[in-house]
């Protein structure tokens, strides 16, 4: 059993953007290089199903800021704000005297463009940073003609600018993913991913010691298009890499068939390829920024967490990207790593990604928060719990759903429901709706009451 946790220290909280749950080397992906993740899994506990509770970026974000399930706060898809009233564990930890600092991508108001020459817009003090900087994602950088923000600017003075607009606005036409997923024409030190990786070595090497910090580390990648640096993906050109799920989707809605899109499977292994060069470039990065910890003197005694804010379906069921409740883009990895952790463990608990925030305000030894739906899964780090929720529930604009150890129910608001036997059919192709109508009953009772449970309180 580990020692108790002790709070006050600093925590660093690293994310990527689209990452899969199961395309990790510490998961048992022998086909892609993450040998600092792996590491990271190593000195902590890894969970296996963890799951977004809304598999897209901004509403998944918001629930991870807040610790409340996004559509408590009307985030049911992208073009959802963060309001002003909620409270976030950024700050949180801002009014506990700590240094909250964030490079990256944060989504928490997707829809306003502009981020900030240096990514301080002013609404990045009031969600609780004390020292932001927020970065473009991809397609937010790629297809404005002038720059959004810190990255941005920075490929203007650099003179790649223009090039790279004129890139992602080809592969846009394109459809982003059939037939755009070629290298990206950016050299590896001007490719964003890596400069946040450059960003956040620079924060922690000058960050003062005088109080604790957290640190939000969010890469903008593996998300599509899937455009690593030629270096990257030369690394997988002709790889062996895992066929997708195939599916007749005769058991699919109409609504999700419409999603399909018919690649060959040549076409389908390129960009699993692009996909592991992405990864194998941030996993770099995240070396890099661990061996600045460990430069401070600080690599023993800071929580380091890693997570996503949804999968990528990358080919299964014939389908691309997110805002689907299918596991390869409901479930996302889940690492957390630090004093008084649990070493090389492995939990299959059932955890949601809102349980990240108090999780972590327990690991800086924060007072419990009150009236909200994340649970801290601090017990399993401790090695004192093995269970964590009997069930997890997710929603988006177009469904709503509950997935426990063994069933997963999707309510689909206009098509019939979806029943999988995760245990007997872990690929999800048979749709047991019409032959267990004692499970439907029973689930969908559950989600009635955990989607209102303690609604009254908020």
């Amino acid at each position: 059993m580990a020692e108790e946790i002790d709070g006050r220290g600093n925590i660093l909280f690293i994310m990527a953007d689209q990452f899969r749950h199961d395309f990790l080397g510490c998961a048992g992906a022998g086909f892609v290089r993450t040998p600092n993740l792996d590491r990271l899994a190593e000195r902590g506990v890894r969970f296996t199903q963890c799951c977004s509770n809304a598999p897209v970026c901004s509403p998944a974000r918001i629930g991870l800021a807040t610790g409340l399930w996004p559509w408590r706060l009307g985030a049911m898809d992208n073009d959802a704000y963060l309001p002003a009233g909620a409270k976030t564990y950024y700050q949180r930890l801002r009014d506990h005297e700590y240094r909250v600092g964030c490079v990256g991508k944060l989504d928490l108001a997707k829809k306003d463009k502009y981020n900030g020459r240096w990514g301080d817009r002013p609404c990045g003090f009031a969600w609780g940073f004390t020292h932001p900087e927020e970065t473009e994602g991809k397609m937010h950088a790629g297809q404005n003609p002038d720059p959004q923000g810190p990255y941005g600017f920075r490929l203007e003075e650099q003179g790649l600018f223009q090039k790279f607009h004129e890139d992602y606005m080809a592969r846009k036409a394109k459809g982003w993913i059939k037939g755009a997923s070629h290298d990206s024409m950016l050299p590896a030190e001007a490719f964003e991913d890596v400069y946040i990786g450059r960003r956040a070595v620079e924060w922690i090497e000058r960050i003062p010691d005088d109080f604790p910090w957290h640190f939000f580390v969010s890469f903008v990648g593996p998300h599509d298009p899937f455009d690593p640096p030629e270096e990257y993906g030369r690394r997988y050109r002709g790889a062996a890499m895992p066929p997708p799920i195939a599916d007749d989707l005769a058991d699919k809605p109409a609504c999700r068939r419409r999603r399909v899109l018919e690649m060959t499977s040549e076409e389908v292994a390129v960009t699993r390829r692009q996909y592991c060069g992405l990864i194998e470039l941030i996993d770099d990065q995240i070396g890099r920024i661990l061996t600045a910890l460990e430069r401070r003197g600080w690599g023993e005694n800071t929580h380091v967490v890693f997570s996503s804010d949804h999968g990528e379906m990358l080919g299964d069921h014939g389908f691309y990207t997110k805002s689907l409740p299918y596991e390869s883009c409901l479930r996302v990895p889940f690492i957390v790593a630090g004093p008084g952790i649990a070493r090389g463990a492995v939990s299959d608990a059932l955890v949601e990604l809102i349980d990240v925030a108090p999780t972590i305000c327990e690991l800086a030894g924060l007072p419990p928060w009150e009236n909200i739906d994340g649970r801290s899964v601090a017990p399993i780090l401790r090695g004192q719990s093995q269970r964590h929720r009997d069930d997890i529930i997710f929603a988006l604009r177009e469904f709503c759903g509950m997935r426990t150890d063994r069933w997963k129910l999707v309510r689909n608001y206009n098509a019939a429901p979806e029943l999988y036997d995760l245990r007997n059919d872990p690929q999800e192709l048979r749709n047991l709706a019409g032959q267990e109508p004692a499970v439907i009953k029973e689930l969908s009772l559950r989600l009635r009451e955990r989607l209102g449970e303690g609604k009254w309180r908020r």
